[in-house]
């Protein structure tokens, strides 16, 4: 049986939970919060959630982009993350990447927005928002006339995309300089694996500015 420990608003936990929504894999979830924190640390000190235990192989899986892997490699449905080709999967790989780093980077907005007076860092947002621009010129470049990230079938660069570009352009808006992403999250957000994974968090927006 697989456990998934995140947070609903995570949005690196949404990645993760899209893999899993998107075949009907079984799993039983563990929001990280006060009530389970010490047994969650036990487990992973480092901290960083999610994680996935498999407790039918006795495994604990770690970083989204492995975990999503795992999955496709122990418990596969009907969408594959990881193409069979090579290069393919090199770049579903490398796109996967770039999206985690406009997730990471966007994050730093985020946080300034919930720091107290005096303790706030405007120059490092104006640096951070600078940075997801230019990942936002480099992927509407990628995408051209494409319907999904890489190549054409939903794979794990598009379980990364949805969550980094939901709350990136909530924060580092697109101004209509980007249609094609624009386009492209109006496909992701209509996806059912990740409109369950918004839905569901839906009630506990109000604790992450932003959203």
């Amino acid at each position: 049986m697989l456990t998934l420990y995140g947070h609903p608003i995570s949005s690196f936990t949404w990645k993760v939970l899209m893999a899993l929504y998107e075949n009907d894999t079984p799993f039983d979830f563990v929001t990280v919060d006060q009530n389970t924190y010490t047994d969650f640390i036990a487990k992973w000190p480092m901290g960083k959630f999610p994680i996935l235990l498999d407790r039918d192989r006795q495994t604990m899986i770690t970083e989204t982009s492995v975990i999503i892997e795992y999955l496709d490699a122990y418990n596969p449905g009907a969408t594959r993350f990881i193409p069979q080709d090579t290069d393919t999967a090199l770049e579903v790989r490398r796109w996967d990447r770039v999206f985690d780093h406009i997730n990471t980077t966007m994050s730093k907005v985020v946080v300034d927005n919930i720091r107290p007076d005096g303790q706030r860092d405007p120059f490092g947002v104006e640096e951070a928002k600078r940075v997801v621009h230019a990942a936002y010129s480099v992927v509407e470049t990628q995408l051209g006339a494409r319907a999904f990230a890489v190549g054409d079938s939903f794979t794990m660069a598009d379980c990364a995309a949805a969550p980094a570009l939901w709350y990136a352009t909530r924060n580092v808006p697109l101004d209509n300089k980007y249609p094609r992403i624009a386009a492209y999250l109006e496909r992701l957000n209509a996806r059912p694996s990740f409109a369950r994974a918004v839905t569901e968090s839906e009630p506990l927006f109000h604790m992450y500015p932003g959203a």
